[in-house]
């Protein structure tokens, strides 16, 4: 859901909750009328804690209608998340010639294949398990390739 709708719901909500209060503040007014006096100038005990948890209930209201106020007003960092992704762009370009051959040699069959099994690239290139992971390692550290657990073994794709 956008922000906007989500702020007119919980304004929606501290609305109903409003009305809500206020039946139950009447009706309690109302109860604690019947309450005896004990005093002139004392105030029954139901008259203060009634008082208190009225407040109490219109603060909570209040703060639920601020936090759809500013969900309503407020908009979606659409800039920033654009601007992430340009920079993710820029930094995805990595100089082929840094690499080792066999570095190249996995990353180029990688990127023929979209996404491979860790055991097919093993089969294909001859090359053994160790030597494999720690070439994965490499490709996975300057962010070129990503592993993904898939049961027994590891399918590679490219980041």
């Amino acid at each position: 859901m956008e922000n906007k709708n989500v702020g007119w719901l919980v304004l929606g909500i501290a609305a109903l909750l409003s009305i809500i209060v206020y039946l139950f503040n009447s009706a309690a007014t109302a109860l604690a009328l019947d309450c005896p006096n004990l005093a002139e100038g004392y105030i029954c005990s139901a008259h203060k804690a009634l008082r208190q948890e009225v407040y109490l209930s219109f603060v909570i209201v209040g703060v639920l209608a601020l936090v759809g106020i500013i969900l309503i007003f407020s908009r979606p960092n659409v800039k920033i998340i654009i601007k992430r992704m340009k920079e993710n762009k820029e930094s995805n370009k990595i100089n082929m010639n840094s690499l080792r051959n066999e570095d190249r040699q996995v990353f180029n069959l990688i990127k023929e294949n979209k996404a491979i099994f860790q055991s097919d690239i093993i089969d294909k290139t001859g090359f053994g398990k160790a030597k494999i992971t720690r070439i994965i390692d490499r490709l996975e550290g300057i962010g070129l390739v990503e592993r993904k657990r898939r049961g027994m073994t590891n399918v590679v794709v490219l980041k």
